[in-house]
């Protein structure tokens, strides 16, 4: 069986795609995400928002009032996933979901107060838990990491822009 580009295993052929660097930022990041939802967990057991759930309501803090198929282009999901996530999240009073004052046959969706501040909770949580683990590190490392903020911002921003997405 041939392997598609992009699938695991296949040879990429783009430029910089078996880079070290790539490999290695790749690693870093996957296990910082890992160790950080871990500690969460372990730490702050009250935290239950699965991540989808997080990334959804972050959006939809940020561009209040989102229509749901926008919030499936910029998550890169299915329009019926997001509609699944949104009427749970609509039932734990984190969303309203509304009929659109432009399309009224789509919906719109916006963060409710409860949303805002559980989001903002967990927000707080992970800087907190970011900023213990920032603080037992060496000054040469603190230094390096907050001399990396705006070259890693600027990957991000490449990604989104390379996705098409406005995230």
């Amino acid at each position: 069986m041939a392997r598609m580009p992009g699938m695991p295993g296949a040879p990429d052929a783009r430029p910089g795609a078996d880079s070290p660097e790539a490999r290695a930022l790749t690693a870093a990041v996957t296990r910082l995400r890992r160790a950080l939802r871990a500690s969460i967990r372990t730490e702050y057991p009250w935290e239950q928002l699965p991540m989808a759930q997080v990334e959804l309501l972050q959006v939809c803090v940020e561009h209040s009032p989102v229509r749901v198929s926008e919030l499936a282009a910029r998550q890169r999901l299915a329009q019926s996933t997001v509609s699944g996530l949104v009427a749970t999240m609509a039932t734990n009073g984190l969303v309203k979901r509304e009929v659109d004052s432009e399309d009224r046959r789509a919906a719109a969706v916006s963060a409710t107060d409860t949303g805002r501040l559980r989001l903002a909770a967990w927000t707080r949580a992970h800087e907190r838990r970011l900023g213990h683990a920032l603080t037992a590190l060496p000054d040469a490392d603190r230094a390096a990491l907050r001399a990396a903020l705006p070259a890693l911002t600027r990957l991000a921003a490449r990604l989104e822009e390379a996705d098409g997405g406005g995230g």
